[in-house]
């Protein structure tokens, strides 16, 4: 009986509980909305006038208001059946500044912060602010900064704003106390640890290694050393876990990497399968090995991406590769399977030029060798791009491959391009140094004229030692085979008495003509014609002038004397017959950072000419970029000239060789490398030769360099394209094979022996160069390491106009 009456009172008691606390609502009240409409606000409650409400639904009503993001408090009232809900709302982001940040620019932390909702117009609330000051800190502790801290400070303004202030307090970088491997016994710690960029210990001359410690690079450095095991054989490397352990002061950290090495295995064989599209035979020759190759992740990569690109040149643009393994313990072999799913078959429909607001569409096609209407050759598309690269017309070159949406196999492939300024123009005067007095200047030169591609420009040059013009025409494509024509007319008049060289007045006037035959996309052959009068006057009798009239017969009419007794006058009608052969490979012509470049010219006096020489000159550059983002880059160059006489002549001494200068040797004065004149001296009645400081040249030259291009400091990475700083090493030699020593020279003179090939001039520096709108401006300083007598050092240089 009893128990009757508890079980009845507990049911009374809840059902009288449940029922006063339904209520049904009359009437719902907003209280402090000032931004958000009441409206809009009744929308984002789960209740509504007529609703049978319980303490349940204001809970809810409350959770989804909060979720919102638009409310910092949130208080609701019941009057009966009427609701007053208050509200506090958050307010709007009106400024966003930042302050003490010197790890991260302005520019990648509003980027950063656009991620996480935080931008101007947006809602603020603290539950935000939270989320973002963890996220700031979480980063810089990816950057190996532990002791920074990042705290937002939010300043009210008038009308529901505030701005948002965001207070970095940078402290150290935590540096590498110690990196432990353990686990390894075929390689050493010390050789796994020179595989990674980072360092508990980083020689002065490792340029590339850091002792810093970055998250970011840390898990880099875990792929490189697992594809280092990879790549010698080891299938099975595992790395079984890291550690990173920060000293009590957050200013060093010790690494501990634990590893499983395993055991090498060899590639036995392929097996492949799939839609190969009737390409079997061809798929099969790149993917082989050698008998008992270790097995390489990046061998087994490569061949991947080849047969994508093999695929790619047969119009199949999305293949689909896929490479398992399957590895036999008892032998330790290796047997690659590889999918191949080559996809269909696209066709081009358009191909298209955008962002070539200056240059004509006809330039840039016909530098495309994809065919509209045949299929899509990914290989001919890439090397349209890299032909595009290398006119000079552009800052970068895009390539986008648009599915057409009606059709399955149709594309249009879509060149975007940036045009850059190809034109220079130049004027000025001076005042130099009482050799040179006044210098005017003008220049203009047009490489993509009226946007047809051809090259106008125009010189002048007037000072009290030099006055020149110089005016040149070039049709890059005069047919639609590609063959170019380019002519030159100019005069000089030149007294090298003021520029350190032998003594003598030089005038010349000439034309000249070059018609380039393209042999293949990155070769063509060059011939063409030179004319060139020379009037070389004021002549000071000197041994190597002498010997050229002497081993030329040039008789008495060629040779006048003027009016200074010692000095003689002597004209010259030249024809040469020029061959140029060009290989091309750099993929762009401003800037490189990958390919070659080789030239090899030879001009060859005609039978008609007063003079009868050949000269030969090979010049070659390579590009090495030494990481993925091409911001490190080893540029080798070499050069070597030759010129020699014909039929028992020698080489005229106003076309020999020279080095020093920026384009030639960085550190040295121009033209001061190589031998130096000596004159013949008239003093009581005796004759004898005098040793000068003045250049005579040599017929032969050999130039080397080695540049290791870096990031330009302090400079944001998209103006890369027009500022390069480098560090180099240059040297070079200038040398005269029909020099003879005698004892008048030797012995008496002190000239030391013109034909030794080996006084090598070496010097290193830094240089800098900015593709101005004026054209590329280049800054160096150089030091000469290895100098010889009356060579003269020039440290700081400044060229205009010229490319290194």
């Amino acid at each position: 009986m009893n128990k009757l009456i508890i079980i009845v009172l507990f049911f009374f008691s809840t059902t009288l509980y449940s029922s006063q606390n339904i209520f049904t609502i009359k009437n719902i009240n907003f209280d402090g909305l000032k931004r958000i409409t009441v409206s809009s606000a009744l929308l984002m409650i789960p209740i509504s006038v007529g609703h049978n409400a319980t303490n349940e639904d204001i809970d809810n009503t409350i959770r989804s208001l909060f979720s919102t993001g638009n409310f910092n408090d949130i208080r609701v009232i019941r009057n009966g059946s009427s609701i007053t809900i208050k509200v506090k709302e958050c307010p709007i982001i009106a400024n966003i500044t930042l302050s003490g940040n010197q790890l991260l620019n302005n520019d990648q932390l509003i980027h950063y912060l656009d991620q996480y909702g935080i931008n101007l117009g947006k809602v603020l609330n603290s539950t935000t602010i939270f989320h973002i000051e963890k996220a700031l800190n979480n980063l810089y502790d990816h950057y190996g900064k532990y002791n920074s801290t990042v705290k937002a400070v939010v300043i009210p303004l008038q009308h529901q704003r505030v701005n948002l202030k965001l207070v970095f307090t940078e402290g150290k970088s935590a540096k590498i106390k110690k990196i432990n491997i353990i686990g390894n016994k075929a390689f050493s710690t010390k050789e796994l640890i020179s595989q990674l960029k980072l360092h508990d210990h980083v020689p002065w001359w490792n340029f590339i290694g850091e002792n810093i410690y970055k998250k970011i690079k840390f898990d880099r450095d875990i792929e490189t050393l697992r594809k280092f095991y990879f790549d010698h054989g080891y299938a099975r490397f595992k790395i079984n876990s890291t550690n990173v352990q920060l000293t009590p002061d957050k200013n060093m950290v010790d690494i501990t990497i634990n590893i499983r090495e395993g055991t090498p295995y060899q590639l036995e064989g392929t097996i492949l399968y799939g839609n190969l599209a009737g390409k079997y035979a061809e798929i099969k020759k790149l993917a082989t090995f050698n008998k008992g190759e270790l097995y390489s992740i990046t061998k087994v990569n490569n061949i991947a991406k080849q047969i994508q690109m093999l695929l790619g040149s047969y119009g199949y643009a999305y293949p689909n590769v896929v490479t398992k393994m399957e590895i036999n313990e008892l032998n330790k072999k290796v047997i690659l399977h590889i999918r191949v799913d080559s996809g269909i078959r696209f066709y081009v429909r358009n191909i298209i030029f955008k962002g070539n607001y200056i240059t004509k569409d006809l330039v840039l096609r016909r530098e495309i060798r994809q065919m509209e209407r045949s299929w899509l050759n990914m290989n001919l598309v890439n090397q349209g791009k890299n032909s595009l690269n290398r006119l000079g017309y552009f800052e970068k070159v895009e390539i986008k491959i648009d599915k057409i949406p009606e059709s399955l196999d149709l594309v249009d492939v879509v060149y975007s391009v940036k045009e850059r300024n190809t034109g220079t123009i130049s004027a000025g005067i001076g005042f130099g140094t009482t050799d040179s007095g006044i210098n005017f200047n003008f220049g203009i030169q047009q490489d993509n004229w009226l946007g047809t591609g051809n090259l106008v420009g125009f010189s002048g040059t007037k000072n009290y030692y030099h006055t020149s013009m110089a005016l040149s025409i070039t049709d890059s494509y005069l047919t639609l085979d590609g063959v170019s024509l380019s002519s030159k007319i100019f005069v000089n008049n030149y007294n090298s008495n003021y520029q350190e060289l032998s003594n003598y007045h030089r005038k010349k006037y000439g034309l000249s003509t070059l018609i380039g035959f393209p042999i293949k996309d990155n070769q063509a052959i060059n011939l063409g014609l030179d004319y060139v009068n020379n009037a070389i006057t004021n002549i000071k009798p000197q041994v190597a002038i002498c010997r050229y009239f002497n081993r030329n017969n040039i008789n008495t009419k060629a040779i006048t004397r003027n009016k200074n007794q010692d000095e003689l006058d002597f004209y010259a009608d030249d024809l040469f017959f020029n061959i140029i052969w060009e290989y091309n490979k750099l993929n762009r012509k401003n800037f490189p950072t990958i390919g070659s470049r080789l030239t090899v010219s030879n001009k060859i006096t005609v039978p008609s000419s007063d003079n009868k020489y050949y000269k030969i000159n090979l010049d070659a550059c390579n590009y090495t970029s030494l990481s993925n983002d091409n911001h490190w880059v080893l540029l080798e160059r070499a050069s070597a000239g030759y010129a020699h006489g014909l039929y028992g002549q020698e080489v005229p001494f106003y076309d020999n060789f020279y080095a020093g200068g920026f384009s030639t040797m960085r550190g040295f004065r121009t033209n001061s490398i190589g031998p130096k004149a000596a004159y013949y001296r008239v003093k009581n009645n005796s004759c004898f030769i005098e040793n000068s400081n003045d250049t005579i040249g040599g017929n032969a030259i050999a130039l080397a360099s080695a540049e290791l291009i870096v990031p330009t400091p302090l400079l944001k990475d998209k103006y890369d394209h027009l500022v390069r700083t480098s560090f180099f090493i240059d040297m070079s030699n200038v040398w005269d094979t029909y020099w003879k020593n005698t004892y008048s020279t030797n012995n008496i003179a002190k000239i030391p022996d013109y034909t030794n090939s080996s006084n090598i001039r070496i010097s290193s520096g830094i240089a800098i160069q900015w593709m101005s709108p004026l054209g590329p401006i280049v800054f160096s300083y150089a030091q000469p390491i290895t100098k010889y007598k009356n060579d003269k050092s020039e440290q700081f240089q400044l060229t205009i106009g010229k490319n290194w």
